[in-house]
């Protein structure tokens, strides 16, 4: 059965849905929020929440990253953000918060131009080290060849590549190309990579030997991918996808479990649900956990595109603070719009339909019901 339509004579298109489309179905059981369990694991490491932080300067800094590998998730640092171009960026950080609108972009673009400096990825990775929790560092694919030596002598536990589309087939005619599945092989820690939004796309990326594989363009809320690029990928059919290509790669390597990873469009605690029921293990979470009263952007959002020298796409956006890190993922919650308790209500979420953990809950029924806002 194909969902084509037909968008004039001489082109078709694939039907696609959004998490804003989908809804979760409760089935015959219902359970216990209490015996339900949100933990999971990638290669040796194991978390209680089945989140990670994006690697954005305005959600991570070392301290917030500590904190986030305490309550159980996963703090992912930018390391080519402030903190590794800058001994102390918290006035810059100030300053970006500041900014009036119509100066942003500019302003930012002047203060992201600072070189990165090799001796402060590694200082940073330490300080996050010396808190006991896993360590998980994020390089552009263009920056990656010149700086991962840096980052795995610094001791990093999960090595991130994260771009606004990351291929195992990177063509150019004037560069040597980052070769993903050469890079991996020879690495010795675990690489989730990312992002994707196919099948195809995504199975090549198991190939090349990664842990896990990002889903999505990363920065939803502050991307102005689509806008500029005319790219979108809306993530509910692309998280099914490429969930279809690990169980497809599953059989081709003989049991290989490559992670799912929704990376955008998951802001507030009904997305982080349907991104699992759709097949992800994990979210990696950038304006939910911006909101956090201890991250660097004090309820400003913004990502490395709203900074690209020659073509930004993304903006320094308002999300508000809604209250501490803690909160925000365990609640209490005195606001019924999804922004705290995010873990709280993918456990009741879970409980309602019937599931004790996170590969199970992966298999419940889901309805397409697209979602008009009152």
């Amino acid at each position: 059965m194909s969902n084509e339509i037909e968008i004039g004579r001489g082109k078709r298109g694939r039907r696609a849905y959004s998490f804003d489309d989908i809804a979760v179905v409760p089935s015959r059981r219902t359970r216990d929020p209490k015996d339900v369990s949100t933990e999971w694991q990638i290669d040796a490491y194991h978390f209680d929440l089945p989140i990670m932080a994006a690697p954005m300067d305005s959600v991570m800094s070392p301290d917030v990253a500590v904190a986030l590998g305490r309550l159980g998730g996963l703090g992912v640092l930018d390391l080519e953000g402030l903190w590794t171009r800058y001994e102390s960026p918290e006035a810059l950080l100030a300053e970006i918060r500041e900014l009036p609108a119509e100066q942003a972009t500019a302003r930012m673009q002047e203060i992201y131009a600072e070189p990165i400096k090799p001796e402060l990825i590694t200082q940073r990775l330490k300080e996050v080290r010396a808190a006991g929790v896993t360590v998980a560092g994020a390089l552009s694919p263009q920056r990656t060849q010149e700086h991962y030596q840096t980052v795995v002598d610094a001791g990093v536990d999960l090595f991130v590549i994260r771009g606004t589309t990351v291929s195992a087939e990177h063509v150019s005619g004037n560069a040597e190309p980052l070769n993903l599945k050469r890079f991996i092989y020879e690495l010795d820690v675990p690489v989730v990579v990312g992002g994707a939004a196919t099948y195809t796309a995504a199975l090549h990326l198991m190939r090349t030997g990664a842990a896990g594989v990002l889903v999505g363009f990363g920065g939803g809320a502050a991307h102005t991918t689509r806008v500029g690029l005319g790219i979108h990928a809306p993530m509910a059919t692309a998280v099914s996808d490429v969930a279809a290509a690990r169980r497809d790669y599953l059989d081709e390597s003989g049991g290989r479990y490559v992670h799912v990873i929704a990376d955008g469009g998951v802001g507030h605690s009904g997305d982080i649900v349907k991104a699992v029921a759709c097949g992800a293990d994990a979210v990696m979470l950038g304006a939910a956990l911006a909101r956090a009263s201890e991250a660097p952007g004090r309820g400003w959002h913004w990502g490395a595109e709203a900074h690209h020298a020659e073509l930004p796409r993304g903006e320094r956006m308002a999300v508000g603070s809604a209250g501490p890190l803690e909160r925000i993922l365990f609640g209490p919650s005195d606001v019924a719009d999804g922004t705290l308790n995010l873990v709280g209500a993918l456990r009741r979420a879970m409980a309602t339909t019937g599931y004790s953990d996170l590969k199970e809950f992966q298999r419940v029924e889901v309805v397409v019901s697209p979602y008009q806002p009152r």
